[in-house]
């Protein structure tokens, strides 16, 4: 834990000797008008007048210069300099015209003034229609801001609008812009014949593909043979994004921008334009595709016995969905079965060697929703993690900690090359002495002497309280005690995965740090390698950007439950208490994991309730009724809110129904 104090004692010394009334940060506009801009080491933030914004928008990362130092009763106050870079440029509102030119109006809880577009920038819209707006100049010199008509909104597809705007909040563009287009157009499609000789050759070697039914950008590939040695040579190759992508194009510097592929329930907003994702470098079958590959050596008990990491050529001969791959592995036959079912049985045993070297094994589901043609929900599927995606999940693991590895192991004027490590640290003490104690109460007892012992004990809980009725609170509190993954250069190892060195190699389409991996990689291999003093700014930027495709996933998943709530105002469903606050609980359902608010005020017909925070519960001060994580309940869907994504649920008395103790004389019979 003193890493983090020692961070942050650096920050704060890096504020002190800069200019103490010059400083960067994030521009925050509350509703009101108000504007705070949060400085990282600093902690007040700084307020910022509207006629001081000076262009600066939401979100925006600004220079501040502080006019007034903080005094007895009273926050900073500074005025911006300079805005360093744009949240966003995009905007959904709707057109006002004009003799002669028009006016967007932003549809936005955060005040922002109305951008000018010229007539000849209006692309065939017509007055009050709903457009995307793109901010293309705003001088500070007191005039409004110019932008341009991206797109028209079609009236009738809410859905479509919601999503993208579920994208610009989170600042990611729904297009790319024509510099980036143009410098993907000139890539060429054909691999020549010099390229294939500077490579290690293994097309003739069995290779296949494992991804979801639905994916088009297949980024991993394995290839797999069995050596005289009685050995097996396993390949993770991975899509040589990096040998298309050259660094500093408007291209690269529009796939650093997003740093991120975003994934919401009906589209894919691609890092790259997706004649690259899903076509040039996607490894598709029966394609000769180039690679970069960690190629192992292993012996039938699992043991690595060397590795190679260089760049190839391969072809794939088959694509499996996972769900081909685990009927193959359920019913041990199929296309491929000998080969399928040694590679799950090495990645079981890779599996086991890791959660017995102290990687934690938290249980994942994905909520997947089946969508009409408009893109409505019509159905909700509750996805598992089963052995075919463990396969390819302890493969990646392999190669990516494989690469971190390697990378460590050089220095550069005997210092560590700055590389965009994968980290974890250790759990939050704050969070888990609580966390702890709450899991005493089921007669679960955690050690928290070592981080090694705090993952024993995290997988000894988890062991035992499967098919118990506390499995979901301890499963979801334990999560919340873990600190959040991000990209940095300081190699503290991840925590999660047990690992002392970690990096992400394995998704270049999707993922910019991966281009940064392999770039840095393939100097090193070839003694070119040049130290990147910016590299940390530049993984603060892609943990940010990532952290803003998350968010902007769960908006969309949280859009889509409350779209299919919708059609079931007043009906009644079994639920888990997900979460407790003072002003309510929150239930997801069993059947659609779909997350709503039972209000305490709906609950005053009954009893006043209490929150005790260390028993993460509501107590009712008269009849003790208590309202735990984790505990079963019925709840009615009394409200869906599409605007707020926002699902509130009454709790059922259903005393009568399940056996349970009613609060005297409310209990109520319902059907269902």
């Amino acid at each position: 834990m003193g890493r983090k104090n020692s961070k942050k004692k650096k920050n704060k010394e890096k504020q002190r000797h800069a200019n103490p009334r010059v400083m960067k940060g994030v521009l925050d506009i509350t509703r009101s008008g108000m504007g705070f801009v949060t400085i990282e080491g600093l902690e007040a933030d700084i307020m910022i007048r509207p006629a001081d914004f000076n262009t600066a928008l939401h979100g925006d990362t600004v220079s501040v210069m502080v006019k007034e130092l903080k005094s007895a009763g009273r926050r900073m106050q500074g005025v911006v300099k300079q805005v360093l870079s744009r949240k966003r440029t995009e905007f959904i509102g709707h057109l006002e015209m004009n003799k002669g030119f028009a006016f967007f109006v932003a549809e936005m809880d955060k005040p922002m003034p109305d951008i000018f577009i010229p007539l000849q920038q209006i692309k065939n819209a017509k007055d009050n229609d709903r457009v995307v707006v793109k901010l293309v100049q705003w001088d500070n010199d007191g005039k409004r801001p110019v932008g341009e008509v991206v797109s028209v909104l079609d009236a009738e597809n809410s859905n479509d609008a919601a999503m993208k705007e579920i994208l610009l909040e989170a600042g990611f563009p729904l297009e790319f812009p024509d510099e980036a287009l143009e410098v993907a157009a000139r890539i060429p499609d054909i691999i020549s014949a010099e390229e294939i000789k500077k490579r290690k050759d293994i097309r003739d070697i069995f290779t296949i593909t494992i991804d979801p039914v639905d994916a088009k950008d297949f980024d991993d590939a394995l290839s797999f043979r069995k050596l005289k040695n009685g050995n097996y040579e396993l390949g993770v190759h991975i899509a040589d994004v990096s040998h298309y992508l050259e660094p500093e194009t408007p291209l690269d510097k529009e796939a650093y921008h997003r740093a991120t592929s975003v994934y919401l329930p009906d589209r894919v907003i691609p890092m790259l334009p997706e004649h690259i994702s899903n076509v040039l470098c996607s490894l598709r079958p029966k394609e000769d595709k180039l690679t970069f590959s960690a190629i192992f050596q292993i012996s039938p008990k699992g043991e690595v016995k060397q590795y190679w990491l260089g760049k190839t050529v391969i072809h794939s001969d088959h694509r499996f969905t996972y769900e081909e791959v685990q009927e193959i592995i359920e019913s041990k036959a199929g296309l491929y079965a000998e080969e399928i079912l040694l590679l799950n049985e090495l990645a079981q045993k890779f599996r086991k060697i890791r959660f017995n070297n102290g990687a934690i094994n938290f249980s994942s589901q994905e909520v997947r929703f089946k969508l009409d043609e408009k893109g409505n929900p019509i159905g909700i599927m509750i996805k598992e993690s089963k052995e075919a995606h463990q396969l390819i999940e302890e493969f990646m693991l392999l190669a990516n900690r494989t690469v971190a590895e390697n990378v460590s192991k050089i220095k550069i004027n005997n210092k560590p090359v700055p590389f965009p490590y994968r980290t974890h640290d250790d759990p939050d003490e704050e969070k888990l002495v609580p966390f702890a104690a709450f899991a005493k109460k089921f007669g679960h007892t955690f050690d928290t002497t070592s981080p090694e012992h705090i993952a024993a004990s995290f997988n000894q809980l988890l062991k035992d309280v499967n098919g118990r009725p506390e499995q979901h609170v301890l499963e979801q509190l334990g999560i919340r005690t873990m600190a959040k993954a991000k990209y940095t250069i300081e190699n503290v190892g991840h925590y999660g995965l047990g690992f002392e060195h970690y990096c992400h190699f394995t998704s270049p389409i999707r993922r910019y740090p991966d281009v940064q991996v392999h770039r840095i990689l393939f100097d090193m291999l070839n003694n070119q390698l040049q130290p990147d003093k910016k590299m940390e700014e530049k993984c603060k930027h892609t943990s940010e950007r990532e952290r803003a495709a998350m968010e902007a996933e769960r908006a969309a998943n949280k859009y889509k439950q409350v779209q299919y709530m919708k059609n079931y105002l007043g009906d009644d469903f079994d639920g888990v208490i997900s979460g407790v606050a003072s002003f309510g609980f929150w239930v997801e359902t069993v059947d659609h994991k779909c997350e709503g608010l039972v209000s305490v005020n709906s609950l005053l017909e009954y009893d006043e309730f209490r929150h005790v925070e260390s028993d993460y519960c509501l107590v009712g001060r008269r009849s003790g009724k208590k309202f735990m994580m984790g505990d079963k309940v019925r709840i009615k869907v009394v409200a869906a809110n599409l605007t707020k994504r926002q699902l509130d649920y009454e709790w059922v008395v259903a005393g009568e129904l399940e056996g349970e103790d009613t609060i005297k004389g409310k209990g109520k019979k319902r059907k269902g």
